[in-house]
């Protein structure tokens, strides 16, 4: 993965954005003081380099009825057939997340859950189906940290070091 150097303005215009997506690029520009066309040129900059990823309106899935929020690692019979697996695991509206991970499971996923009787349900009927051997499911009681990675200034030695590392 690509380590892309951001200047000044870029972290400044980046941590504005992260902590108020709706803020507008006027009072970012007055924040940074350069100009409103300064800052929509470092944001289509930014993003078609792919620092940012768009951006999107944040629903609490507890306020629309998910009470249950669950992450559940996942074994599969054969780990050959993950790119199988994503593609049916994209077609379960509740399932948030999916990642490769290390360690013991194959796969482990973030679900949304109306109670816990839901959940019983989608890992039943719609994960067991996919060709698991088993699967372990934690329940989140709450998550009491949520937040964006914070934008800092990594020196170039480091990021040269961790590229020679991969």
């Amino acid at each position: 993965m690509a380590h892309h150097h951001l200047d000044a303005l870029d972290r400044k215009i980046l941590g504005l954005i992260a902590e108020d997506a709706r803020i507008p690029f006027l009072e970012v520009a007055r924040a940074c003081n350069v100009s409103g066309a300064a800052i929509h040129q470092r944001i289509q900059k930014l993003s078609n380099i792919g620092v940012l990823k768009g951006s999107q309106f944040i629903i609490d899935p507890e306020k629309v009825g998910y009470e249950t929020c669950a992450y559940v690692g996942l074994y599969l019979k054969d780990p050959e057939d993950f790119d199988d697996v994503v593609e049916k695991l994209k077609r379960i509206p509740e399932v948030v997340e999916c990642h490769y991970t290390t360690g013991g499971y194959d796969m482990f996923i973030k679900i949304y859950a109306i109670n816990n009787h839901h959940l019983l349900n989608i890992i039943h009927d719609k994960l067991q189906p996919l060709g698991l051997s088993r699967s372990e499911t934690i329940v989140s009681f709450n998550a009491v940290i949520n937040r964006q990675i914070p934008i800092i200034d990594i020196p170039e030695e480091d990021s040269a070091e961790k590229a020679d590392e991969e």
